[in-house]
C-alpha cells in the first residue's frame, strides 16, 4: 500500500486525486490532506478519508477544523505546518496540488526530505526550476508529471534515449475564445472566459488557459522536467483535446499519448507508477471522435504565450516575474478591475518595469523576486484604473 501526503485537496486536482484514491482503497493509504481557506470541505474529506493529519493554511481558521474533526486527526495550521507535513516521514508519495506559487515551498520541502512527488503545480518549476531540480538531484528524489500534456511526453519518452528526440509538442486545446474575434475581446466576462470547452479545472487555470498561458507555462515546465531546450519544444492547437502532447524523434516519427480529456488518468498514472491501473473511467473511442485536427497557435490573438517563451529564454528571474505578473493580472480581471484583453498587456508592462540579472541561488531571493513584481503589477493596475 503506497502512503500518501496531498497538498491542495479541495482544489480540482486533489478532488480528483481522491476519486482515483477512492476507487482503489487497497492500493493507497492517505496520510494528510492540506488546503488554504476550505476548511469545511477539508473536514468532509478528513471525516471520510482518516488522515493521520490535516493543515490549514489559515491560521485563523485552525479552531473551526479543529472542533470539526474527532481528536485522533490532528490539525495543525500556518506555512510552517504545511511545509513539515510535506516532508512526513510516513509518506510513500506527495502529491503537489497547491496553485500559484504558494506550492514552491512545501515542494521544496519534500525533495529535500527524498521524497517522491507528482507534481500538478507547474508554478513550482515556472518559479524554482532550477532549484528545484537541484534539489531533487541532491536527494535523489523523483518528480513525476501529473499534468496531462507533460505526463503524455514522459509516458512517449519511456525506453527512448534522449538524443533520439528531435523536439516535444505540447497540446492545447486553444480555450473558449480559439475562434472568437479579437476586437470582441475587451468585452470578454469573466463567466466567458470560466467556461473551458473539454476540461474542468479552477478559476486561475482556466483563465489561463483562455489566454494561452497556462500553455506558457507549461512550456517552461517542459524545459526543466525534461531538459529540452526552448526551440525544440513547440505549442499545437488541438480543440478536441485528445491527443495530450506528443514526442517526434529525430527519424521523423510521433509517438502521442491519446485519451479522453479526463484529470484522473494521468493523477492515476502517477500515482501508481511505474505499474499502471485498471481505471472504471470512460475509454476513448477513435471511431465516435471521427477526426482530430490541428492548427499552429496565434501569437497576434493570444500574446501570453509568446510572453512565456521569452521570460523562459531570458530565465534568471524572469519566470518568476512572469508567473507573478500573470497571477496579479488574472486575479484583478476575475475582480473585474481589468479586461481580459488586458492581461497579457499589463504582464508585459509590468516585466518592461523591471531589472533583474543573475538567477535565483536561494528560496528567499525568488520569493523577494515575486513580492516585488507584485507590487509593480498591482501599481500599474491602479494607475490604469484611476485614468480611466
Amino acid at each position: 500500500m503506497k502512503r500518501l501526503v496531498l497538498l491542495g485537496s479541495t482544489g480540482s486536482v486533489g478532488r480528483q486525486t481522491l476519486e482515483v484514491v477512492s476507487d482503489f482503497p487497497e492500493r493507497f493509504r492517505l496520510v494528510a490532506l492540506t488546503a488554504a481557506s476550505n476548511w469545511k470541505a477539508l473536514a468532509e474529506q478528513a471525516r471520510r478519508f482518516r488522515p493521520r493529519v490535516v493543515v490549514i493554511l489559515r491560521e485563523d481558521l485552525y479552531r473551526s477544523l479543529r472542533e470539526a474533526l474527532p481528536s485522533e486527526i490532528e490539525v495543525l495550521s500556518g506555512e510552517r505546518a504545511l511545509s513539515e507535513v510535506a516532508a512526513h516521514p510516513e509518506a510513500d508519495l506527495v502529491v503537489s496540488a497547491i496553485v500559484g506559487l504558494a506550492g514552491l515551498t512545501p515542494t521544496l520541502s519534500a525533495l529535500s526530505a527524498g521524497k517522491t512527488v507528482a507534481l500538478a503545480n507547474k508554478e513550482a518549476l515556472v518559479t524554482g526550476g532550477e532549484l528545484v531540480k537541484a534539489t531533487a538531484r541532491r536527494t535523489r528524489a523523483r518528480l513525476l508529471p501529473v499534468d496531462s500534456e507533460h505526463s503524455a511526453i514522459f509516458q512517449a519518452l519511456k525506453g527512448h534515449r534522449r538524443r533520439a528526440v528531435a523536439r516535444i509538442l505540447l497540446t492545447a486545446s486553444g480555450g473558449p475564445f480559439r475562434k472568437r474575434p479579437a476586437e470582441s475581446f475587451p468585452k470578454i466576462t469573466p463567466e466567458e472566459a470560466l467556461q473551458h470547452p473539454r476540461w474542468r479545472m479552477g478559476a486561475k487555470i482556466t483563465v489561463d488557459s483562455a489566454t494561452l498561458m497556462n500553455k506558457g507555462l507549461e512550456v517552461i515546465e517542459a524545459h526543466f522536467l525534461f531538459d529540452f531546450p526552448y526551440e525544440r519544444i513547440e505549442v499545437l492547437i488541438h480543440p478536441e483535446s485528445i491527443v495530450h502532447s506528443l514526442v517526434e524523434f529525430r527519424d521523423g516519427s510521433l509517438l502521442a499519448q491519446l485519451s479522453l480529456p479526463d484529470m484522473r488518468l494521468p493523477i492515476a498514472y502517477a500515482l501508481a507508477y511505474p505499474e499502471r491501473l485498471p481505471l472504471p473511467y470512460p475509454r476513448l473511442s477513435l471511431t465516435e471522435i471521427g477526426q482530430l485536427t490541428f492548427e499552429p497557435p496565434d501569437p497576434q490573438r493570444f500574446p501570453c504565450l509568446s510572453l512565456a517563451y521569452e521570460a523562459g529564454r531570458r530565465g534568471g528571474f524572469w519566470p518568476v516575474a512572469l508567473n507573478a505578473a500573470n497571477e496579479v493580472a488574472v486575479e484583478a480581471f476575475l475582480n473585474r478591475r481589468l479586461r481580459f484583453d488586458q492581461i497579457p498587456r499589463l504582464i508585459e508592462e509590468t516585466l518592461a518595469h523591471l531589472s533583474f540579472s543573475g538567477k535565483p541561488g536561494s528560496l528567499e531571493e525568488i520569493l523577494e523576486a515575486d513580492r516585488e513584481t507584485r507590487k509593480m503589477a498591482q501599481s500599474l493596475i491602479k494607475e490604469r484604473i484611476c485614468s480611466r
